[in-house]
């Protein structure tokens, strides 16, 4: 299996020309990196202007692996070769480094960057990238890889010390700038100095360095950055101050994953502090995080969990009845919940409810536990990942050991344990009871190992003694219940009235009401009465979403743009002959009179789409103005004379008895900084949530790429 290796973009608050010369000091030998025995100088070419210059090394590297590993290799030192290529004019460092040694068992390959900061040109960024791949080696193939890839990451966190400590070298030697390279001045031979006009008619400009920021900035817009610019990657720093300190090999999950999604989930990309905790779940194992993130992102689409702190009302009875709020923080700025267990009426909670209801206020419980760590994380400078939950036990009962409602708990363990692992920081359980141990019993087998190690049980008052509560929480904002002088403003709960109880009939058809609750629309198509909806904007680069289902028939899509808005005509729902008809519902928004280039423009090319298809795709707008989303009745062509109609257009023809379609769509504007992913337009993603989706196909329209699902 082949290891794989990136690094986040590291910044050097130093002119590029400097870190240069902190660099070359590490040759032949550098003191700092034991491992590092020697290197000899192969070849150095350099250009006649002396822009570029081309360094070749064979290094020697000592490993430190076990004496019965060295003997069955036959070698105490690896041999490196090493190519630099120095760019003067664009300021820059190109790495390339490959083994030498056990080249036909080992592969080897590392590529290191120095580069000016495109932002600020007296800044330098490192970046870094490597693979792995141990074909063959005695037997040892997995040994070996671990021993090459903790050797590797010791080495790389060494990195960017060892530039420090050259660069304080520097400036004890009083060396704080070093010049840029300017191009040498054009020769004059004597022959130009004869025939001046001759010189003056063919002579060229030399073309001026720029900074490469500054380039970067004059060339590419904001709204044009193209994929894999430095806006796109991690800094170091970043990851320092927003998700804490990682090892080496750590970031490159991170990245690895973070670069994977922006390949493959179109639209909005989920949070880095949200990655890193699906990856800490699976101890940074690549694949298992990735299978697992991906499996929550599709559970999030499917239940619109991305809208529900905006779009979900939380009904009365919990506002009375359920014992659980926000409060403050502790004493390491984790937002604190606490949960009064023991005064909730569970089971009339769920006879009066259902569990859906239940799920929804937990998982809107979760949604606003990652707000608050994000708004920790700005407040007390620091990461703040996860938060702290403190159940109070007191009055806990046989009552809450009923069946329906343990299983109602351990369903909502279960979604939570998927979709939000590593928010829980720590557990606090106060005035634990005889029975607890019995719920316990019942619950813990659904909780991951990991999550069960931060559970702190206290019974009776042992809280309130050294190494209880006020170890993890401060005294003033202790809740009063507790013994504190901190009002809390959790409800005290009590028991449901039991007039308030639904039948089992009620509480099924409210659960499929909750749960196939949608954010998507209906719309219908008729031959000669397309579906158009009007969208808009304001803000140049806004992009347009959208995620549709062709329930019946075949339609075409097209979006259009108009700077005017379109006057909306008056419904005639009555025909001619006093018939209502077909299609009088959908509102013509592109009139009859306009006229196409003139008084409005096609922004992207039509796409036909089949019944049973999903489509999704977003659209980055170049103006403000009016946007016309338009499905039109799409008919099949007909088959040609010279060949017999095919099966499927005879099946087809036969299904679709009427002219009309219909679809489910839903389209959401988003801000240009809001949207992350590739910034082509109608930009392919595989769609997975259609009630019609069984498998997938592409479209071969050439200038769309919306994915369309069958």
């Amino acid at each position: 299996m082949v290891q794989e290796f990136q690094s986040p973009v590291r910044v050097y608050k130093y002119p590029f020309e400097l870190i240069m010369a902190a660099y070359v000091r590490r040759f032949p030998k550098c003191h700092l990196i034991p491992i590092f025995v020697d290197s000899e100088l192969i070849s150095e070419t350099e250009s006649e202007d002396g822009c570029t210059l081309v360094t070749e090394r064979r290094c020697m590297v000592s490993v430190d692996a076990p004496r019965l590993l060295k003997r069955l290799a036959g070698v105490d030192f690896l041999y490196f070769l090493q190519k630099n290529t120095l760019s003067r004019r664009e300021r820059s460092l190109h790495i390339v480094v490959t083994n030498e040694t056990f080249s036909n068992r080992v592969i080897v390959h590392e590529i290191c960057n120095y580069t000016v900061h495109p932002e600020n040109e007296e800044w330098t960024c490192f970046e870094q990238t490597a693979s792995l791949d141990i074909k063959s080696f005695f037997g040892f193939e997995s040994t070996a890889e671990k021993l090459a890839m903790k050797q590797y990451a010791s080495s790389i966190k060494k990195g960017k010390e060892i530039i420090e400590y050259y660069l304080k070298e520097l400036e004890n030697e009083g060396i704080t700038s070093v010049q840029r390279w300017t191009p040498p001045p054009p020769l004059v031979s004597p022959v130009a100095t004869a025939m001046p006009q001759l010189l003056h008619s063919t002579a060229k400009p030399i073309p001026v360095p720029i900074a490469n920021g500054q380039a970067r900035k004059e060339s590419i817009s904001a709204s044009e950055l193209p994929a894999g610019s430095p806006d796109d990657k991690l800094d170091a720093d970043y990851i320092r101050r927003y998700l804490g300190d990682l090892t080496p090999l750590q970031e490159s999950c991170l990245i690895r994953l973070r670069h994977w999604l922006q390949e493959t989930h179109k639209g909005k990309i989920p949070k880095d502090q949200h990655v890193l905790r699906f990856l800490r779940a699976r101890d940074f194992n690549l694949e298992k995080s990735r299978e697992i993130l991906c499996q929550s992102l599709t559970w999030r689409k499917q239940h619109q969990v991305d809208f529900l702190l905006d779009s979900w009302e939380r009904p009365q009875l919990l506002q009375d009845y359920y014992t659980g709020g926000w409060h403050h923080h502790d004493r390491d700025g984790r937002p604190l919940y606490i949960l009064r267990l023991g005064q909730m009426d569970t089971k009339g909670l769920v006879r009066a409810l259902g569990e859906e209801a239940l799920l929804r206020q937990v998982l809107s419980i979760n949604e606003e536990g990652l707000r608050r760590c994000e708004e920790n994380t700005r407040v007390f400078g620091r990461p703040i990942s996860c938060w702290t939950c403190l159940v109070d036990l007191e009055g806990l009962n046989m009552r809450h050991l009923w069946r329906p409602g343990v299983k109602a708990l351990l369903r909502l363990i279960e979604v939570v344990e998927a979709n939000y692992p590593e928010t829980l920081g720590r557990l606090l359980i106060l005035r634990a009871p005889r029975v607890f141990p019995v719920l316990w019993t019942l619950v813990s087998p659904f909780i991951d190992e990991n999550t069960r190690k931060k559970f702190l049980v206290y019974a009776g008052n042992d809280y309130q003694d050294s190494g209880g509560l006020v170890d993890y929480i401060d005294r003033e904002i202790l809740p009063d219940f507790l013994g504190g002088d901190c009002m809390c403003e959790v409800p005290e709960g009590g028991t449901v009235p039991k007039s308030l109880y639904r039948t089992a009939e009620e509480l099924d058809s409210d659960e499929n009401r909750l749960w196939t609750e949608s954010i998507y629309k209906s719309a219908s198509i008729f031959k000669g009465a397309p579906y158009e909806l009007l969208i808009e904007i304001t803000e140049a680069s806004s992009v347009i979403t959208w995620d549709f289902d062709v329930c019946k028939g075949d339609v075409i899509y097209h979006i259009y743009h108009s700077k005017r808005a379109p006057q909306l005509p008056k419904k005639d729902s009555i025909g001619a002959h006093g018939i209502p008809s077909p299609g009088a519902s959908n509102v013509q928004l592109i009139d009859k009179s306009w006229v196409l280039g003139q008084d409005y423009s096609m922004v992207e090319t039509a796409l036909i789409c089949k019944e049973g298809e999903s489509v999704q795709g977003s659209h980055i707008t170049r103006w403000p103005g009016f946007y016309i989303l338009q499905w039109r009745f799409h008919n099949s062509p007909a088959c040609s004379a010279s060949s017999l109609p095919r099966v499927d257009d005879v099946l087809a023809s036969l299904q679709v008895s009427s002219h009309k379609c219909k679809v489910m769509y839903y389209t959401e504007v988003l801000a240009s900084h809001d949207f992350r992913g590739s910034m082509t337009s109608l930009e392919s993603s595989h769609s997975g949530f259609s009630l019609l989706s069984a498998a997938t196909t592409n479209s071969n329209q050439s200038q769309s790429s919306s994915t369309v699902s069958r």
